[in-house]
């Protein structure tokens, strides 16, 4: 499947740190007026995996999520999902969701998806970084009695 440009946003949105999406936005200045769609409620989905990451899928357990849908008084609906039990970091979201869609789209680009996104990379090389520590180089040396 072909990744879209709102498939990014929305990933990046869902796997901030919690507080981090209502930090940014109102870092970017004064949130925009909405209705609720959808307000944010909590409620469980079903996670499975896949034996191998090719065999046959099962249930792997629950987890929490938030989700929201909101419309601005311009039109744009956000929509917003979020690991946890986390309402203000999903209405921010959803906002920077409808936002995205509006002509502050580079603003959002620059003050809270860039940011995000360095987050993101910054955690990837740490944890790339604690998985290479524990890197252990077997070798088999030829000894001469054979």
């Amino acid at each position: 499947m072909k990744d879209t440009k709102r498939q990014t946003w929305m990933g990046l949105l869902a796997r901030a740190d919690a507080g981090r999406v209502p930090e940014l936005l109102g870092q970017a200045g004064p949130s925009p007026d909405f209705e609720w769609l959808r307000a944010p409620e909590i409620g469980s989905v079903m996670v499975q995996g896949r034996t191998g990451g090719t065999g046959a899928p099962f249930n792997l357990g629950e987890m929490t999520v938030t989700r929201c849908t909101l419309r601005l008084s311009s039109g744009e609906v956000g929509h917003a999902c979020l690991k946890g039990r986390r309402k203000g970091d999903a209405e921010a979201a959803a906002v920077v969701d409808a936002l995205m869609q509006t002509p502050a789209e580079t603003l959002m680009r620059s003050k809270v998806l860039g940011p995000l996104a360095e987050d993101a990379a910054r955690a990837r090389h740490c944890r790339a970084a604690k998985a290479a520590a524990t890197k252990v180089d077997f070798f088999t040396m030829v000894r001469g009695e054979d």
